[in-house]
This record gives C-alpha cells, structure tokens and sequence, in this order.
C-alpha cells in the first residue's frame, strides 16, 4: 500500500469515528473536523472531503450555526446521491434532519429522517442502522405519533441489545423518555428511565449531563424535586467543567433547576435559577429557552402569590411564544432556502455541463460527450453498432457557395440523421464529431439491421429538398458502419477505427453509399477528425 493510501486509510478512520462517535465538546469537535476536511483536500480525495465536510457541519449546527450549515449538508446530500453513496446520502439526510429539528420544522425533520433511514443497506453499520432509526423514531414523536416512534424505539432497542450496543443503547432509552416526557406520559417517561438507569448500573455507564437532564426532568415532572435538584446541579457543575454537548444546555439545565426548587418551596433559589437561566438566553439568543423561562416565571410568581405580576408575566410569555413561532417560521425559510439555493445551484451546473456536451451550431450532442458516454456504452451492449457519416465534398459547398451555407447543410444533415435515428433506434444518439462528420450510436442492433437503417437514413438526405440552401449542388453523405463484437478487447477507439475504415472505402467506392465490413488495409487509418473532400 503506497503512502497516499495509508493516509487515505486513517483519515476514514478517523471519519468514521466522529461519524459514529458521540462527540462531547463541540467547539473541540468542529476544529476536528476542520482539520479532517484540510488534510482531505490536500489528499484531492472528493469522497473523503465529502464526509468531512458534513462532519464539520454537523459539529458547526451544535455551536449554533444554521443557514451555513444547511447548504453544506443538502451539498453533500445531493454529491452522494448523484454518486449512488448510499451510506453518505444517509447520513446527509439525518443531517439535514437536525437542522430542521433546530429550526422547529417537524414535518421537513421527520421526511429527512424517512428518508435516511429508506437509504439503509448491508452497508450501513450497525450503529448507523441504530441510530437513524433512533431518530427517525424521535421525529415522529416530535409531530406526535408516538405509537410509531415507540414502535421504532422497541426496533432499535432490540437490534443494539442484540449487538450489545450498550452506549447507544443508554442514548436510545434518553431520547425515549424525553418524548414520553414531551407528549405528556410521565409514568411512561418514569418507566423508560428507570429501565435506563438500570441498564446503565448493569453496564457501568456514567450518565452524561444531558442524559441525566431528562432524568432530572422527568423527576421534577413527578414531584421527584429533591433528586431533580441534585441532577440539575450535577449536570452544571459538568458543563463549568468543559462538558458542552451544545451551548444551550447550561439554559436548560437552569430552567430545570428552578422548576426543580420551586417544587421544594425554594422560591428565592428558583428565581436565581431562573435569573442565570435568562442571562444565557439572552447572551446567545435561546428564543425557545426564553419562552419557557417567561412561563415558569409567571408561575413562580404565583407560587409566591403575586398574582397581578404572574398575570403581566403570563402575557409576556404569550407574546413571546408568538415571537418565536415567528422566529421558527423565519428558520424554516432560512434552511428552505438553502435548499433551494443548493437545488438550484445544481440545475445551473447541470444546464453548464450539458451545453458542454453539446455542439453549438447543431444542437447535437459533442465530442466531449462522446467521449464521456461511448466506453460505459460499449462495454454494457455487445450487439452495439456504431456508424461514422461524412457529407461528401463538402468543401465544395463551402468554397463554390459560403461558409454559412455549408453551416445550413450541417444543420439540416444533423435534423435528417437524429430524426432517422430516432425512428429506428430510440435508445441511440446522433454527436458531431467535428466539421462534417457525425457519429451514431445504435444500441442492440447487428450491423446488417444498422445497415439497413443507416442507407435509408442516406437516402432520405439525397433524397431531401436542398433547393433553398444549396441551389443545384447536391447534398449526400458516406457513412461507415462497425460493430464492437468486431474487435477484441472492444473498445472506443478500435471500434470507431472499423467505423472509419469502412468510411474510407464508402469515399473510394464513390460515396453517396453505407459501407460495413471492409477488409482491413495494409496501412490501417487511424481515425481522427478530418476535413475530407
């Protein structure tokens, strides 16, 4: 294995681990995946730059950015689609999901995570056959069908039990009591955590900050306010101490402590919580936060029994709700119109690349596509036959009428060879090789049957009404016709030098005529493009 495949080799594995890793620390996770993305550049591995460019987006969504960030994965989503990665696409897709989660469009979150968890194959990984069905399953409770999502989370459990995917597994059960807690079942949430917190026991699993969040609020959900309070507590000294999982977490764990004190009657200590809460929300604009941080407000003023302020603040919490359903329509919007602006980007590429593959004055399809197309063409179909045509004297009618009446010829000559073309062989192309020499492309046909289609093809062109363009000169064309089966190994360019070989003898046996099946000269022709008389 020479050096750049070494190199190529640990960077996938180090790909992979932040793609099948939990990172903690997001800040440290996103200059990682700066890093990957510079060293794959400088490898010029696309599929790599690929991967790392979504890496670094995913990890730039958990510091806070959005619009970016989408671009960059609908970029990588499309680049694997078009490549048939599979496993890429669904990562992609999962990607685009969490933006769409941040940006509170349940419905755009649950058709990307379908969507990546459809794209699954024998290639997928165990974890990623877990966890995109972890958040396929969060997705549908999100939009409230959480029948469905307890069916998906009962999936995933049982395939990470069966893999002893024990970390994941303690993930899974999280998120699962998260959203039992979400749609209003607390005994379900207090039944999923306890599961959890005993499978993390019989494991010996440390419970993260945000793992141990839900636990805290599941508590605090039923009157559990001591064991909330100590959770919540927990989890902030851990955030003070370098665990970020995403910068809103030390909000949330705030929100959840006060909630947690006012349980316990510690009225003063909630309204510090809740004080610290709002200082954060506001520093890194949490709208969502701060919306709960106005609802749990008004109810610690009720709990102190300052009714006219809990109503003020109640109204401020409404209108601050309205604000933010504001605020996520405009996120919506925002991540929508990356997507277009990506969809949008790659029609114009599209449109750019297909005006390259096409000649200009004919509209037929170019060398460059030729090119590009006839290998995969000759390889997949051994009953391909391909025709070289040449309009005969050609630079007669350039040099006895103009330049722009032999560009009227080729014009014409291009419309009668397609539309002769498109009659007998749908599935075939007609391309302009250069100057007065045309290429066609007949898929599954033997010579003798292209044969016969190519001289009536030559007939309807003497045969045509060249009055207008050309006076009493008239316009014919010699065509030569070659089979790969002709040749061994069958290729583009020996085929197309039987092509060009039977073309010659159609031009000395007195043109106007198909020719196939030549004998081979002494001094083979090596087929170019040429300007012949």
């Amino acid at each position: 294995m020479d050096g750049d495949a070494l190199v190529a080799e640990a960077l996938s594995a180090a790909l992979l681990a932040m793609e099948e890793q939990f990172v903690s620390e997001a800040v440290a996770g996103l200059a990682d995946a700066v890093e990957l993305q510079r060293q794959a550049t400088a490898l010029g591995d696309e599929s790599l730059v690929m991967r790392a460019r979504l890496c670094r987006a995913r990890m730039g969504l958990r510091t806070g950015e959005l619009t970016g960030v989408a671009r960059e994965m609908y970029d990588v989503q499309r680049w694997a689609a078009e490549r048939g990665d599979r496993l890429l696409e669904a990562r992609a897709h999962a990607a685009c999901a969490s933006v769409h989660q941040y940006s509170g469009d349940a419905a755009k979150r649950l058709e990307h995570s379908l969507s990546a968890v459809e794209l699954l194959d024998e290639t997928a990984t165990v974890f990623t056959q877990i966890w995109h069905r972890v958040r396929l399953a969060d997705a549908l409770a999100e939009t409230g069908a959480i029948d469905a999502a307890r069916l998906r989370y009962r999936q995933a459990e049982d395939l990470a039990r069966k893999t002893q995917q024990w970390e994941l597994l303690r993930i899974l059960l999280n998120n699962w009591a998260y959203y039992e807690h979400d749609c209003g079942d607390l005994a379900g949430a207090g039944e999923v955590i306890g599961r959890m917190l005993q499978h993390a026991d019989v494991h010996g699993l440390e419970l993260d900050p945000p793992t141990l969040h839900t636990v805290g609020e599941v508590q605090a959900a039923n009157g559990e306010y001591a064991a909330a309070e100590q959770a919540m507590l927990t989890c902030i000294a851990r955030y003070e101490a370098g665990f970020v999982e995403h910068v809103a977490d030390v909000a949330s764990y705030r929100l959840t402590l006060a909630r947690a004190r006012r349980g316990l009657g510690d009225v003063v200590g909630a309204q510090q919580s809740l004080d610290a809460c709002r200082e954060v929300c506001v520093e890194l604009g949490l709208h969502a936060i701060l919306v709960q941080v106005h609802e749990e407000q008004a109810d610690l003023h009720a709990a102190r029994g300052e009714f006219a302020e809990a109503f003020a603040i109640h109204k401020t919490f409404v209108a601050a709700q309205k604000s933010l359903q504001s605020r996520e329509r405009e996120a919506q919007a925002q991540a929508r119109q990356a997507m277009f602006e990506t969809s949008e980007a790659r029609e114009e590429a599209e449109r750019f690349r297909e005006q390259a593959r096409r000649d200009p004055l004919t509209g037929l399809r170019n060398r460059r596509y030729v090119d590009e197309e006839l290998p995969a063409l000759i390889a997949g179909d051994s009953g391909l036959s391909l025709a070289i045509a040449d309009i005969d004297y050609f630079k007669r009618i350039n040099d006895t009428l103009s330049h722009d009446t032999g560009d009227q010829v080729l014009v014409q000559v291009a419309k009668l060879l397609e539309d002769g073309l498109a009659a007998a062989a749908p599935g075939g192309f007609v391309a302009r090789l250069g100057g007065e020499e045309f290429l066609l492309v007949l898929p599954a046909t033997p010579v003798p049957s292209a044969t016969t289609t190519l001289d009536g093809i030559r007939q309807a062109i003497e045969t045509h009404d060249w009055h207008d363009i050309t006076g009493a000169l008239p316009v014919t064309v010699s065509i030569g016709v070659a089979a790969t089966g002709e040749v061994s190994p069958p290729t583009q360019s020996a085929t197309l030098g039987v092509a060009d070989r039977n073309l010659y003898a159609a031009k000395r046996a007195g043109r106007n005529r198909v020719v196939a099946g030549a004998p081979r000269e002494r001094l083979p022709r090596a087929y170019r493009d040429r300007d012949v008389a």
